[in-house]
């Protein structure tokens, strides 16, 4: 479990920006100390989760370590696999949607790390989710991957104009959609010792 974090590590956790962190560390709202030689600020643990608790602050994301993960799909099989396979790797944790209504729902209160999201939802399509997503500012953070079986090379593009960060054609292997979702949110892939 990591012990000091950087500037931009505690403004993931907390979900507000880098600036915000160097501001509060700054004006002394956030203890921390500076590399010795260098401009770099760190920050131990216990300040940040007590500057958390201070802030109202969810430290879930502190507390577990685990990414939080929105699934939303509406195909079972497909949801069951992959929320056993990411329940497995350990460094995930996991809510589910099956549909663009319950996504938008569980996006506001949940604020997830990253959103699998299934193109063709029954309600909604996984554009319009992108859109919304992007036109909420508190959530430029999070991460999204879409995925489907019925989508030509064109949709792709547009998906990304949207928002998502990558795509990825179904039937898919579950560790590529592992490594994937490691590479956006820039964590090592492997299983963790």
């Amino acid at each position: 479990m990591k012990t000091v974090f950087t500037t931009g590590e505690a403004a993931k956790i907390c979900k507000v920006s880098q600036q915000t962190i160097i501001r509060c560390f700054d004006n002394g709202q956030l203890k921390g100390f500076r590399v010795p030689g260098s401009k770099f600020r760190r920050i131990p643990r216990e300040a940040l989760y007590k500057f958390m608790k201070d802030n109202g602050i969810p430290t879930d994301a502190l507390e577990s370590g685990k990414r939080k993960v929105l699934l939303v799909d509406d195909e079972p099989d497909l949801v069951a696999t992959m929320n056993e396979a990411l329940q497995a790797d350990g460094r995930f944790e996991v809510r589910i949607a099956s549909n663009g209504f319950d996504a938008g729902m569980m996006v506001k209160e949940y604020r997830p790390d990253l959103i699998i999201l299934d193109v063709m939802l029954p309600d909604i399509n996984g554009k319009e989710v992108c859109h919304r997503v992007r036109a909420d500012q508190t959530m430029e953070d999070v991460r999204i991957i879409c995925i489907s079986g019925m989508i030509e090379d064109d949709k792709v593009q547009e998906l990304k104009l949207a928002g998502a960060d990558d795509f990825l054609p179904k039937p898919f292997d579950v560790d590529v959609l592992i490594e994937k979702m490691c590479a956006q949110l820039e964590i090592e892939t492997g299983v963790l010792a």
